[in-house]
């Protein structure tokens, strides 16, 4: 005869399903996600395409979802959903997000030839806005914290503007040839360096802006919150881990820029044209994952809980 199974607790129930009022509510935040998505399909579509055109914003196609995957990630800590927040929260974000969507009215019809790109900027961050304020105003408390991060992560859906992308490229390009110049000093390499030309024995070279390591650099930073998200609880063990792509990112490209320069004094100036300055970014790219991987391994063994030793029992 079979022994009856114990039912779970109440509590238990409630922590996994949800009461009937927080699944009604998480239903009408659904509903509402929706119907907003369906208003912005345009801007929505657009900002997809130009992102499949763009040599620096790709990463855009990725972050929807990147950002559903975390949402699903978080799931068991939807139920119970706690206290609502007070209503002006909402009514600050939907005050904001509307705002957002006159400054694109502006951009759109009071310029002969508007911002595409500040466009759908503008756009990306009234529909964050707008979708941030219906979380607050029908999910509670401990569900929003399961929603944080992943909502703030839309916001890359916004692409850079032109003058910002230019800037970032400007500090990875000169940085990086401040970081290749050491190299070639430490390496015994004679050279003379004027901002980012080099001239080396028998050979001279440019970094160009292209060749500044943006877009790899983005990809690694992307990567540190995520990775921060998925493996770290402390803030600022995830602030560290985040700040560190940028020596890293230069770090890469100036020994890129240093390998390059190598190859062209040792073989031939033709190493310029060769294959590991046009397609081996790829291989640098893996080569500063191992730093950053040791950096993450090491923040999170940090956060384990130690285990004291066992003393043997004395008779």
């Amino acid at each position: 005869m079979d022994s009856a199974r114990p039912l779970p607790p109440a509590n238990a129930l409630n922590s996994s399903m949800g009461t009937p009022e927080e699944t009604a509510s998480l239903r009408r935040f659904l509903t509402a996600t929706a119907g907003l998505l369906l208003c912005f399909s345009l801007p929505l579509f657009q900002v997809m395409r130009f992102a499949l055109q763009s040599a620096f914003s790709s990463y855009i196609v990725l972050v929807p979802f990147i950002s559903g995957y975390l949402l699903w990630l978080e799931r068991p800590g939807f139920y119970p959903a706690g206290r609502l927040l007070p209503v002006g929260w909402a009514a600050v974000l939907w005050t904001l997000g509307l705002g957002f969507l006159i400054w694109a009215g502006l951009l759109f019809f009071g310029a002969s030839q508007p911002d595409f790109i500040e466009l759908l900027a503008v756009c990306m961050y009234a529909l964050v806005l707008l979708l941030a304020g219906f979380a607050c105003y029908f999910l509670g408390r401990r569900t929003l914290r399961h929603f944080l991060f992943p909502l703030v992560f839309l916001l890359f859906l916004a692409p850079f503007p032109a003058a910002v992308e230019s800037q970032l490229e400007t500090i990875l390009q000169h940085g990086s040839s401040a970081v290749a110049h050491a190299f070639f000093v430490v390496a015994g390499m004679p050279v003379m360096r004027t901002g980012t030309y080099f001239q080396l024995p028998g050979f001279s070279m440019q970094v160009a802006p292209e060749c500044s390591g943006l877009r790899s650099s983005m990809a690694l930073f992307l990567t540190s919150l995520v990775a921060g998200q998925l493996f770290i609880r402390s803030p600022w063990k995830r602030t560290i881990l985040a700040l560190i792509v940028l020596p890293l990112a230069l770090l890469r490209n100036g020994f890129r820029v240093f390998v390059i320069g190598e190859l062209c004094v040792q073989i031939g100036p033709e190493m310029i044209d060769s294959w590991i300055h046009h397609h081996g970014g790829p291989l640098f790219f893996g080569l500063s994952l191992i730093p950053f991987s040791l950096i993450l391994y090491y923040l999170y063994k940090s956060e384990l809980p130690t285990v004291p030793p066992v003393r043997p029992l004395q008779n």
